[in-house]
């Protein structure tokens, strides 16, 4: 009998060892990290810009946070002429995320380009605001004056082109006719205007842009105003208003350039843009990141700072990809 009671309690020893087995090995897993399985992976390439322009700025430090937020993502930078450029990319499929503005995005679908209907938004981010430059000592005070002057526009797939093009109908200008067109962009205008090639040039971007600024400490140059009336005239042409509003440029964005004096202008925003291609995983990661390296960035790019989070999933005339509407969902009070 005492044989039998033996042979049990070493059953009931086995079975009871082999149930804290099975309990500890699950415990084991439930505690050691599990989100690997859902980070992204793969590869991306960004489109941004000009390399002296708040895009490339901007993607590069970004691309530094991109880094340790996905680590198992290669992220591929790819410069490009400006919105319009970016937008073709990412619609096409050679580019993954770029950053364009919101008149460009919307020009883009009104003309039914390809791939025009897979786009969707991400992140509204800062605005741009647009910069008429000038020799400090030019005549030119309006944009009606640039009359028969040679002005830098912009290169063909920006969205600079874009947005000169149009503030120069508004003023009563043929843009072919009425003015010397130079397509070139920021980073070759500045040395034009101070070697006498150009007159005046147009530039839309975050402020303060890099190029702008240096310019403006070792030239004398001025901020031409685009009063408010000029721009109810480029809303009136081009339809939807909400994608150009009138705006003052600080006094303190170009100190040399601007003397003390805000600068009334015209700004539109920026958006970062996918495609229904894009996984959701993907973008969410891509979206955080954006948001929560704003500071970060920010001190090195000054723009990245008027990223809100209150306002960034207002990508109109884009629709919000679903991986971005993930993440706000996830951060929603």
């Amino acid at each position: 009998m005492f044989h039998a009671l033996s042979r049990f309690g070493r059953r009931r020893t086995l079975q009871t060892g082999a149930v804290l087995a099975v309990v500890l090995g699950l415990l084991a897993w439930w505690l050691q990290p599990q989100g690997d399985e859902g980070d992204p992976t793969g590869s991306l390439t960004f489109s941004t810009g000009v390399p002296s322009g708040v895009y490339q700025r901007y993607g590069e430090r970004l691309e530094v946070a991109l880094a340790k937020d996905i680590p198992e993502v290669s992220i591929r930078l790819r410069t490009s002429e400006g919105s319009q450029q970016n937008l073709a990319r990412v619609a096409t499929g050679e580019a993954d995320f770029t950053i364009a503005t919101a008149d460009a995005v919307a020009t883009y679908l009104r003309d039914g380009r390809p791939g025009a209907q897979r786009l969707r938004g991400c992140v509204r981010l800062y605005d741009d605001y647009v910069q008429l430059v000038v020799p400090r000592d030019s005549d030119v005070r309006t944009v009606a004056d640039l009359r028969g002057k040679r002005v830098g526009v912009g290169q063909e797939g920006s969205g600079v082109r874009l947005v000169a093009d149009r503030l120069l109908a508004a003023a009563g200008l043929d843009p072919a006719d009425d003015v010397t067109p130079v397509p070139v962009g920021i980073d070759t205008m500045p040395v034009r205007l101070t070697q006498g090639r150009l007159d005046a040039f147009f530039w839309s971007g975050g402020l303060p842009t890099a190029a702008v600024q240096e310019l403006s400490e070792r030239f004398d140059i001025r901020l031409v105003p685009l009063e408010a009336e000029l721009v109810a005239k480029l809303q009136a042409a081009t339809g939807p208003t909400r994608f150009y509003r009138s705006a003052m440029m600080p006094a303190d964005a170009y100190p040399q350039a601007q003397q003390g004096q805000a600068v009334p202008t015209v700004a539109v925003a920026n958006l970062l843009v996918t495609t229904d291609r894009t996984d959701a995983a993907m973008t969410e990661a891509f979206t955080r990141t954006v948001i929560n390296s704003r500071d970060r960035i920010g001190r090195e790019v000054h723009a990245a700072q008027l990223v809100d989070l209150r306002t960034a999933i207002y990508t109109d005339p884009l629709d919000v990809h679903d991986g971005a509407k993930d993440y706000y969902r996830s951060v929603k009070p």
